[in-house]
């Protein structure tokens, strides 16, 4: 049975990833301090609602450097919905404030013709060159996307009113902007290809 840290951000649905997890045989485990996250083998980072939100309770926890290196370092990490733009420098939502940094890409708005946020089912497309994303229908509830997928990572993208990020995958780091714990068969058999994956690939 795996061992999976679940980093508290205040600002997510925190039943529904414990649930998605145990399908997954895993035991998960809250955290809420730095060393739990750099000394766990697997980690995930979930989030709904605000950015800044999201921000505040890292900073204010001493977590976003320990994020921050463990992603860099290439160290099995989910990030989730919120959990993949907060991994960015910034957002439109919360001018000012700065995100973990892991890359240079920003979080937008979509555009304002649309209905926001986007709640449903969305054709999840990835690169050839993905390892654990395959096509298929993933669950949604954002208004923010990535529009572009950082350097150096692959991934998939999705349509609402235009291409956005869907996810993006770089070793054994997996970040969606859809809920894989809500996506039925196909999102919980990527849970599993991550924690099948993860552990036995790094990247220098």
């Amino acid at each position: 049975m795996n061992n999976v840290a679940v980093i508290r951000t205040g600002t997510a649905n925190l039943a529904s990833v414990l649930a998605g997890l145990k399908r997954a045989k895993c035991k998960a485990v809250l955290v809420d301090e730095p060393g739990a996250v750099t000394s766990a083998d697997y980690v995930v980072l979930p989030g709904v609602g605000s950015f800044s939100a999201a921000m505040d309770e890292l900073n204010s926890r001493g977590l976003v450097e320990a994020i921050r290196q463990r992603v860099i370092k290439a160290r099995p990490t989910l990030a989730i919905c919120l959990g993949l733009q907060v991994l960015g420098n910034n957002s439109e939502e919360s001018p000012g404030i700065e995100g973990i940094g892991v890359f240079d890409v920003q979080a937008s708005r979509f555009d304002k013709t649309l209905c926001v946020p986007q709640l449903g089912w969305n054709l999840v497309q990835p690169a050839p060159s993905c390892r654990f994303l395959t096509e298929g229908y993933g669950y949604f509830a954002n208004s923010y996307r990535l529009t572009e997928i950082p350097r150096g990572w692959t991934g998939a993208t999705a349509d609402y009113g235009g291409a956005f990020v869907a996810a993006i995958e770089r070793g054994p780091v997996l970040a969606c902007q859809f809920h894989p714990e809500l996506s039925g068969k196909w999102g919980a058999a990527l849970i599993e290809r991550w924690l099948g994956a993860a552990g036995e690939h790094s990247i220098c």
